[in-house]
């Protein structure tokens, strides 16, 4: 059943990133720019799951899957969600730091040795892969498990932040809109969860949330399009 689950937060998150880049073509937004790269990476991270739960987890599929996944779409994410709620010029300024946070958790996560085999069935969980720090010659670097905690919790909470700063500013005037950008919350929070508690070591049901997630962000993204006309919204004016 996780595979199931986990093809279809690949199809959707696919088709989201797709209708997202579509929006950034059309009107050169930044904020549907990075997105489209959050959920092309929440694609990308959904296939890898697919693929090592389906025919077994390798070395580079289980990497990329953690990378793509635990690190990388969150911050994306919040920086896409900024750009529409703040500013893109305050958007350009976290989107620096973040691109290069995201760059250095891929050398992270490809240089850090396995602490144990890579389990034959299920996700392997982030307490048995990795360390929070390992060694190259006599330097303490941090560890993908470090990237991946910070990602998901500061990311999650620009977004909870700016979605309830949305919500709060319009519930009277645009219920729909604000509606959205509750299940905007429950979106982010649903996946970011999932690769949290990966990378502290609890991998279950880890392809349920990444489905419910990606499913309540489209939904959300989709309502708040249709609210749009009246105020703008955090994460659904795409």
């Amino acid at each position: 059943m996780d595979s199931v689950f986990a093809l279809v937060a690949a199809g959707v998150a696919s088709a989201f990133a797709v209708e997202l880049y579509l929006s950034w073509r059309t009107r050169k937004r930044l904020h549907a720019e990075v997105w489209a790269l959050a959920f092309g990476a929440y694609a990308l991270a959904s296939w890898a799951l697919v693929i090592g739960l389906t025919f077994g987890w390798s070395t580079v599929s289980f990497r990329l899957f953690y990378w793509f996944g635990a690190i990388a779409n969150i911050p994306l994410l919040a920086a896409g969600s900024i750009a529409l709620v703040v500013s893109e010029r305050a958007a350009r300024r976290f989107l620096t730091p973040t691109l290069l946070w995201v760059v250095f958790g891929f050398f992270a996560t490809f240089l850090a040795p396995f602490v144990n085999q890579l389990p034959t069935e299920g996700v392997p969980e982030g307490s048995q892969v990795f360390d929070f720090t390992f060694m190259i010659d006599a330097l303490t670097l941090p560890g993908p498990r470090l990237f991946a905690a910070i990602s998901g919790g500061v990311g999650s909470l620009v977004i909870v932040v700016l979605s309830l700063v949305t919500i709060v500013r319009v519930v009277r005037s645009n219920r729909e809109l604000a509606i959205a950008n509750g299940l905007i919350i429950a979106g982010a929070l649903a996946p970011a969860l999932g690769g949290t508690l990966t990378a502290l070591g609890t991998s279950e049901s880890l392809s349920l949330t990444l489905m419910v997630g990606i499913t309540l962000l489209w939904f959300g993204y989709r309502k708040a399009v249709a609210a749009r006309p009246r105020v703008a919204a955090s994460v659904g004016n795409g």
